[in-house]
């Protein structure tokens, strides 16, 4: 498990910050940490800094357990990732095992992260910023809308022409739906991607396209091609119904059953071009993976199971 409990000290009377400014931490990290409920003081958790503590200190912190993903780029400040699918851009809990910032940290400290997220079973490339000044103004390039991305994907049917899709979204506000889940809706935020054909595969019936999107929403790309009825194959939250997003979020659906209901074992998308300038220098990165290949033959391969 990467969040472990780490002793730091046995305190008599002290209060909270003191003990944790005594073993290196500077003010602003000794505020975050009680903030977020990671010190802990005989194993109950400490919520004001000032608090008198006694007993076994210890912090519940982050145990970087790499497994050897290399960024495919990477210069001064910072570096690109081509990150595969189903792993997660950074922890969602105390009982992640496993996210992209075990790489990032073990190689980078902790001051390194992630300047935007792919969905994780979104594959392809993720910046990151390696120190703090780096993260805060590569940030500000995505919010900008200063970076393209191009995607491709692997969708249901076939698509000849380009397509501009203009659909407002937002979170889904029927409170029995799933919370991530996205919806198009008039007073939604706006958001527009472009649908570029690639290739048509005819005995599959599905068409190879990049998407271009010129906004940034959460599953924009996804819901979009949703809405246009040409869901990507594998897609686990669109066009299912709660019980079967569920299943495969709670990972209690085996992979023919995926496979039954969305086509295919996995989300095909990826992030498969990023351009930027940054500190003057403009940077085209191209992810190594062949999404064209490697998702015709998920599709294929899983047809001739099936019979």
């Amino acid at each position: 498990m990467p969040y472990i409990h780490k002793f730091i000290a046995r305190a008599e009377g002290q209060k909270a910050y003191e003990i944790l400014l005594q073993n290196g931490y500077k003010m602003r990290e000794v505020q975050r940490l009680i903030d977020k409920g990671r010190l802990t003081c005989d194993g109950a958790v400490v919520s004001e800094k000032n608090a008198l503590l006694s007993g076994e200190i210890c912090l519940i912190d982050y145990e970087t357990n790499p497994r050897g993903l290399q960024p495919i780029f990477e210069c001064d400040k910072f570096a690109v990732f081509d990150k595969p699918s189903g792993v997660l851009s950074h922890p969602n809990g105390r009982h992640c095992e496993y996210s992209l910032n075990d790489e990032i940290w073990s190689l980078y400290g902790r001051e390194a992260s992630v300047a935007h997220r792919l969905d994780c079973e979104t594959s392809g490339l993720i910046v990151v910023g390696k120190d703090k000044n780096a993260v805060v103004n590569l940030k500000k390039l995505f919010e900008n809308r200063q970076v393209y991305k191009s995607y491709v994907a692997l969708v249901y049917g076939k698509i000849s022409e380009n397509l501009h899709i203009e659909a407002n979204m937002d979170l889904a506000n029927d409170y029995d739906d799933v919370k991530m889940r996205m919806r198009i809706c008039e007073d939604g935020k706006g958001a527009v991607t472009e649908i570029l054909p690639i290739e048509y595969f005819a005995d599959i019936d599905a068409t190879l396209v990049r998407a271009v999107p010129l906004t940034g929403r959460q599953h924009q790309i996804r819901l979009h091609l949703f809405h246009v009825e040409h869901k990507i194959l594998g897609e686990p939250l669109y066009g299912l119904s709660r019980l079967q997003i569920e299943k495969i979020l709670d990972k209690e659906m085996n992979e023919a059953e995926r496979i039954l209901i969305t086509g295919a074992p996995r989300l095909l998308l990826h992030s498969d071009e990023i351009c930027f300038k940054f500190d003057g220098v403009e940077y085209k990165i191209k992810s190594k993976f062949d999404a064209r290949n490697e998702f015709y033959k998920l599709v294929k391969i899983k047809i001739k199971d099936k019979r």
